[in-house]
Parts: C-alpha cells; structure tokens; sequence
C-alpha cells in the first residue's frame, strides 16, 4: 500500500476533531458551571481556557445547547438586569445536572480515562 499524503492525513484529522469538538461541548459546558453560575460569555471563555484554544463554540451553538440542557433540566437561568444592555442571563446545573455530570465523570473519565490500567495508552 502507498502511503498517504500530508494534505489527505489532515483532512482525516480535521475530521475527526470535528466530530471530537461537537461531542465534547456538553461536558465542557457542564464543567464550567461546576463550581458556580456563568453567564454563556463566561462559559465560553471558560471552555477556550481550559481546553487551551481547542475546543471554541460558536454563539449559535452555544444558545441551543443551554436551550438544550434547560429543557432537560440540568441546567437552570436566572435574569440580571445590565444597564449597558440587554438582561444577562446566569447560568447554574441543577440537581440533576450535577448528579449527570459526577456521574459521567466517575464512570467515563476516572473510570477510563484516569484508569491506571490505561495508563500506557497514552504514552
């Protein structure tokens, strides 16, 4: 077999941390409401922080996932007024939203991820 060529690698690449980034952006989001309420300005910063430029949603996107997790109730919102514009809304995980989240994180980051038993996948 031939070898591939740069350009179609990167393409394979590109692809799958498309679908990589789309995927990660509910446990990014949930993250960030953690340890206390964000406004969606603040959840994004907090997900291109953390995740060092990787990982950026786009206004749009972000909208329907909050709308998304609201409806399920795993998130909730509270009004702030904001006298340099329109009301600003406060994000926090409800119950539900915090038990979801702990839960995924014992089962598929600590229990896979952090398992010392995969340690060697990584390396």
């Amino acid at each position: 077999m031939g070898s591939m060529s740069d350009n179609v690698r990167n393409l394979l690449l590109e692809g799958w941390e498309d679908v990589y980034k789309k995927s990660q952006l509910t446990l990014w989001i949930l993250l960030a409401l953690k340890h206390g309420e964000k406004s969606m300005s603040d959840i994004k910063s907090f997900i291109i922080e953390k995740t060092n430029n990787i990982l950026e949603a786009d206004d749009k996107s972000m909208y329907r996932a909050l709308r998304r997790f609201d409806e399920a109730d795993l998130i909730a919102a509270k009004t702030l007024p904001n006298a340099a514009g329109p009301d600003i809304k406060m994000w926090h995980l409800t119950e539900t939203g915090i038990w979801l989240l702990e839960t995924f994180i014992e089962k598929h980051i600590k229990g896979v991820f952090l398992n010392p038993q995969n340690k060697n996948l990584f390396s």
